[in-house]
This record gives structure tokens, sequence and C-alpha cells, in this order.
């Protein structure tokens, strides 16, 4: 285990035991702003976001910006070892965020604190934001409202070092059929749920012509339904609501119109903010990640990377499917084969 690499994992220790669900992050970031500041860096804070610069800004370099967050999700009942204590077991770290989003965090800070001590051909700036879990307004959006403009971002989360290349929107889409009450036992009324089934199929169904060749097809889900308040009552309303992950061949504002002109119900987006997200493949990161071995691919999951409009890739140590899970973790080897990673795509990089 080198230096660095027991940094971090000291460092990661530390942010277990401080709790920060979305939304209630405060104690988590007044630590790791006293953390940075003791490393003598002028740390700028946002709401509970953190940002901070390697070197003073130079006008005629690019800016690369390293972000990760600090909240979690809550801990749930199914947990057997306490969430908020760290333990070590078998080369494993357990602890509620450990690997979500705690490793990549960590890792990108040491990496961060590395490159500063080296010349680059970039402005290097660390971001740290806050309710990326919940998608907060306070989130990345108020953290890049505060930062010089960005030219390349790395946002840090589980992918088991694999660059994702793209990355999957998220549309959320409040639906309501609407029919007309009537007694159960006469054939009056016009059933709500009756007329809901026929859209709910579509959505089952159809397959959108735009298909990515990393993202693959848009992926539209029922996942919620409520209609009827009696057993004897015709409903009058159905509402159903549709997880729909947008691949880059279509902006959520147009697919979202062409969805309501195929279906009969009302359909209403909670938001268009959400894009999908990626870089040019022919860019000089990509191409040193490619010459590195390591492997690209599109992510179906969403992170603080669908809020920005520069290019942006994402990568950082542990798995997707530990993430959100009971008895999280991360393991040792794992962090040090992140931070040698992250050292090699960007130690000398230019764009």
């Amino acid at each position: 285990m080198t230096t660095a690499s027991q940094q971090t994992i000291d460092l990661l220790q530390e942010l277990i035991s401080i709790p920060a669900k979305s939304r209630e992050e405060t104690q988590r970031a007044d630590f790791l702003q006293d953390y940075l500041r003791k490393k003598d860096l002028d740390v700028h804070r946002v709401g509970n976001n953190l940002w901070c610069m390697a070197h003073p800004l130079q006008d005629d370099k690019p800016t690369l910006l390293l972000n990760s967050h600090m909240d979690t999700v809550p801990a749930t009942d199914s947990w057997t070892r306490p969430p908020f204590t760290p333990q070590l077991e078998d080369g494993r770290l357990y602890g509620l965020g450990s690997n979500d989003a705690g490793a990549p965090l960590c890792s990108l800070i040491t990496t961060f604190l590395a490159l500063r001590e080296k010349p680059q051909a970039y402005n290097l700036i660390l971001g740290i934001s806050c309710q990326e879990e919940v998608t907060g307004a306070d989130g990345i959006d108020l953290l890049l409202s505060d930062l010089p403009s960005i030219d390349l971002a790395i946002v840090g989360e589980p992918t088991s070092m694999r660059l994702a290349v793209a990355e999957k929107g998220l549309m959320v889409l409040d639906c309501t059929a609407q029919g007309e009450s009537g007694h159960a036992a006469h054939n009056t009324g016009d059933n709500a749920i009756y007329k809901a089934i026929k859209d709910i199929q579509w959505f089952q169904q159809t397959q959108l012509p735009g298909v990515s060749p990393l993202l693959g097809p848009v992926k539209m889900t029922v996942t919620m339904i409520n209609a009827g308040s009696k057993h004897n009552i015709i409903p009058d309303t159905c509402q159903f609501t549709v997880d729909v992950r947008v691949n880059e061949c279509y902006r959520n504002q147009e697919l979202c119109e062409y969805i309501q002109s195929q279906v009969d119900c009302q359909v209403k987006a909670r938001s268009y903010r959400l894009s999908s997200s990626g870089i040019d493949l022919s860019h000089p990161l990509v191409k040193r990640c490619q010459e590195m071995g390591l492997e690209i691919f599109g992510s179906p999951t969403l992170s603080d990377q669908s809020r920005m409009s520069f290019p942006s890739v994402k990568i950082g140590p542990g798995d997707t499917m530990r993430s959100h899970t009971a008895d999280e973790y991360v393991r040792l080897d794992e962090i040090d084969q992140a931070l040698r990673l992250y050292m090699a795509m960007l130690d000398g990089l230019s764009f």
C-alpha cells in the first residue's frame, strides 16, 4: 500500500464516520473545507458545495474539473454493520458511502493534491458537490454557477475504473388518463384504468428508432400506478409514472412532445434538466485512456455529469452494483488502482 493510498483510505474512513444524507451534508462539508484549507488551499464554498484551484487561473490554458459528490443515500434497515463506523476486513472497507462515492471522491482529492505539485498544461479545479443523490437544485447546478468556464470534467463515480464516455439522461413523466365515474354494477361510466392500459402497453412495447452505439435504445419503464377509491366505483382518473432513460439521439423536451403525440393520456415531464451527456471519442483524454487499455462504455446510470454542458467522462474506483446496497464496501486495491490510473490519465495531459 502506497503512502498516497493510505492517506486516501484514512480520509475515506473519516468521511464514513460523518453522516451526510442528501440535504444534510453540512457537517461533512465543514470537515472537507477544513481538510483542504490545511493543505494551503483557498477553498470556496457555495451552500454545501466546495471548490478550489490548484493554482491561480491562467487564461491561456484550458480548465479541467475533478468532481465527485459528498452526499449519500440513507442507510436502510437491512444493514448488518454500523453504517457510520468504518470497518476494515479482508481487504475491504465497509461503511455507508464507501463505494458511492466516497472512494472516487477521496481518490480524486488525493490526485488533485498530487497534480498540484507538478506543472500542467491546464488549470486544475477540484469541485465537491452535494445533493447528487436527489439531483437537488442546491447541488451541482449551484456549484457550476460559481466556477470559471470549464473545458473538461472528470466525474468520480464507481465504474470499476472503466471510462464512461456517455451517460443516459433521465426524464420522469407523470401521466393521467381521464374517464368518467359510475357504479360498478351498471354499464355506466368510463373506466380510466382501462384507458390507461392502452397507453401503458405503448410504453412497454415501443422502441424508438434512435439507438445509440454506446447507450443503446431509450428505455421507458412504467414504475408507479394509482387509481380508484372504492371497489364499487368506476375510477374516473388513473395516474401512472414513467421512468425514461434518454440517449443522446434525443433532447428531453422533443422526446416528451413526441410521446404526447402518441398516447391519449395527459403527459407532463417533471423536468427536462437531466440530459444525456458525454464526450467525443476523438478527445485527447479518451485517446490517452484507450492507449492505457481502459475499457470505454456508455453508462445507464445518472450522475452530476447530466448537468454538465461541456465535455466530460465518468470514472472511479468501486462497483456500481454495490451502490445503495446494505453493507456497502470498497476494496482497498481498487483505491490503489484508481490513484495510479488517475495520475496516468491526467499527468502531462494536453487538450
